[in-house]
C-alpha cells in the first residue's frame, strides 16, 4: 500500500492502482455504482492529448525566440511531455479503464472525472519514466497532467467529442434500418391490407404504404440527427474556469482546437463566446429533443408491428421471427421481445429528456455543476438508440413476413372495402353492402351479387390493387 496526502488528510491506496487520492475520495463520497461511460473516458483522453501536443508546440515556438532563462515561466521537460502524450493516447484508446473508479452520478461539475483521469495519466507517465506510482514530486496530476486545462473546459469539450462520435454511429444505424424498411416497402408495395383508425377497420390500404410511412419517419430522423452535429460541434476548450481563458497562453487558446480537430477528424470548433459555451448548455437540450423524436418514431414502428403480429386473433397477415423462448412455465410461448426492448429503451430516453432539461436549467451564473449527470444521460440515450436501431434491422424488420393471400381475403371480407365504392354507387348503397357483409359474414363480391349494385366485372376492376391504391379518382374512372 502507498500513502497519498492532500489538505484533508491521507489515504492508503493499493501500490499498483493508477488512480489516486482524489479518485478515492470521490468514490467514497458519491455512494452509487452507476458506471461511467467508456466513450466519455476515451474522449477525455483525446482532449487531453490535444492539450499536451499543443503545450509541446507552444514550448517549441517560445524557445525559438527566447531562452528558458529569460522566461518567467518554467516549462515541463521534453521527456515528461512525451510521457504525458503517450499516456493520454492510451486513455484515448480506452486503455486502463479499470482504474477509472468514479461513478457517473456525482457532484462537483466533473472535477472528479478530470482528476481520476489526471491521476491515471500521471501514474502511467511515471511508469514510463521508470519512477514509482504516486511520485507526484516528479510528475503531478495538477501541475503537469492538468497543464493549461480546467475541468470546466476539458469535461464539456470531451462530452461533445463523445457525442459527435456516437452520432456518427447512430446515423449509420438509422440508414441501415431505413434501407431494410425501404426493402420491405418495395417487397409488399401492392399487398393489400385493412387500414385501421382508432383500432377499428377503416379503409383499404397496402403494406407497402404502411412501410413507406416508417421509411419517411426514419428519413426525417436521419435528417434531424445530421443537424445535431451543427449544434454540438462548438466547444469551449481553452476557456479555462469560466470561459475567460484566465491563466492560459493565448497561443494555446487558439491552437488547441486545431489540434483536437486533427486528432478526432471531427468538425469541432471553438465558440466565439467561450463563457457562453461554458455556462449555457441549452444545445444539449436541443439535440436530446431530436433524439427523443427518433425514439418516438421507433416506438411507434415497433408498437404497430407488435400489434399486427399479436396472437389476439390467430389470423395474422404479418408475422415476425421467433427470437427466444418466451416463458419459464408456458411451453411454446414466444414473446415479441425486440419490440418490447425498443419500447423500454424509448421510455428511458423520455425520462432522460426530462432529466436533462431540468438539470440544464439548474446551471447557476458561470457554470453548470450537473454536467456529469447531463452527459451521462445523453450518452445513455445515444447508446440506447444505437442498440434499438441495430436490434430492429438485425432481428425484427428483416424477418417480417406478410401472407398476401390471407391479407387480401380479409380485406375483401371487411366492410372497410366498401369505402372504395362511394364514387361509383354512393354512400347509401355502399352502406347496404357493408351491413350485408357483416350480417352474412360474406365478402364484397358475394354481397354485390345479392344486391347487384354494380357489375361483377367493374367491381373486380375497381378492387384491383393498382386501382385501389391510386391517389384519388378521376371522372374517367367513374364514367
Amino acid at each position: 500500500m502507498r500513502t497519498e496526502k492532500d489538505n484533508l488528510g491521507e489515504i492508503y491506496i493499493k501500490d499498483d492502482a493508477l488512480y489516486g487520492i482524489n479518485s478515492v475520495r470521490a468514490k467514497e463520497n458519491f455512494l452509487n455504482t452507476t458506471p461511467f461511460f467508456r466513450e466519455w473516458y476515451s474522449a477525455v483522453g483525446i482532449t487531453k492529448l490535444a492539450c499536451y501536443i499543443t503545450y509541446k508546440n507552444f514550448k517549441n515556438a517560445v524557445l525559438q525566440n527566447y531562452s528558458e532563462k529569460e522566461l518567467p515561466i518554467k516549462f515541463i521537460s521534453d521527456n515528461i511531455i512525451e510521457s504525458l502524450i503517450s499516456s493520454a493516447k492510451e486513455i484515448s484508446e480506452s486503455k486502463h479503464f479499470e482504474h477509472f473508479i468514479v461513478p457517473a452520478i456525482q457532484g462537483g461539475a466533473g472535477t472528479s472525472i478530470n482528476m481520476n483521469i489526471n491521476e491515471i495519466i500521471t501514474n502511467l507517465a511515471l511508469l514510463k519514466e521508470e519512477k514509482e506510482i504516486g511520485d507526484y514530486n516528479y510528475i503531478n496530476p495538477f501541475e503537469h497532467a492538468n497543464i493549461y486545462q480546467s475541468t470546466n473546459d476539458v469535461i464539456p469539450t470531451s462530452l461533445s467529442v463523445a457525442i459527435l462520435q456516437l452520432l456518427v454511429e447512430l446515423e449509420d444505424e438509422i440508414n441501415i434500418l431505413r434501407t431494410k424498411t425501404e426493402k420491405k416497402e418495395r417487397e409488399y408495395r401492392n399487398v393489400l391490407r385493412i387500414a385501421y383508425t382508432q383500432m377499428q377497420e377503416a379503409v383499404p390500404s397496402s403494406y407497402g404504404i404502411l412501410f413507406s410511412t416508417y421509411n419517411e419517419a426514419l428519413s426525417r430522423d436521419w435528417w434531424r440527427i445530421s443537424k445535431c452535429f451543427e449544434r454540438i460541434k462548438t466547444v469551449n476548450i481553452g476557456g479555462s474556469a469560466i470561459g475567460t481563458s484566465i491563466a492560459i497562453p493565448r497561443y494555446f487558446v487558439i491552437e488547441v482546437i486545431k489540434t483536437l480537430q486533427q486528432l478526432t477528424k471531427l468538425p469541432v470548433n471553438s465558440s466565439e463566446n467561450l463563457s457562453d459555451a461554458t455556462n449555457n448548455l441549452d444545445s444539449y437540450v436541443e439535440i436530446h429533443g431530436i433524439l427523443k423524436a427518433h425514439a418516438v418514431n421507433l416506438e411507434k414502428i415497433v408498437s404497430d408491428i407488435r400489434l399486427l403480429s399479436a396472437s389476439l386473433t390467430n389470423n395474422n397477415d404479418l408475422t415476425i421471427e421467433e427470437k427466444q423462448t418466451g416463458s419459464s412455465i408456458m411451453p411454446g410461448k414466444i414473446n415479441p421481445v425486440i419490440p418490447e426492448f425498443v419500447i423500454s429503451c424509448s421510455h428511458k430516453i423520455y425520462a432522460n429528456d426530462i432529466l436533462i432539461s431540468s438539470l440544464v436549467s439548474q446551471g447557476n451564473l458561470d457554470l453548470n455543476a450537473y454536467i456529469p449527470t447531463i452527459g451521462n444521460a445523453i450518452i445513455e440515450s445515444l447508446k440506447l438508440l444505437i442498440a434499438s436501431n441495430k436490434a430492429m434491422h438485425k432481428h425484427l424488420i428483416s424477418g417480417i413476413k406478410i401472407n398476401k393471400e390471407n391479407s387480401e381475403k380479409k380485406l375483401y371480407r371487411s366492410s372497410a372495402i366498401t369505402t372504395a365504392l362511394n364514387p361509383y354507387i354512393g354512400y347509401k348503397k355502399a352502406s347496404i353492402l357493408a351491413v350485408e357483409m357483416k350480417k352474412q359474414q360474406i365478402d364484397i363480391f358475394e354481397a354485390n351479387k345479392i344486391h347487384s349494385f354494380i357489375s361483377t366485372e367493374k367491381l373486380q376492376n375497381i378492387l384491383k390493387p393498382e386501382n385501389l391504391l391510386k391517389a384519388g379518382f378521376s371522372l374517367k374512372d367513374v364514367i
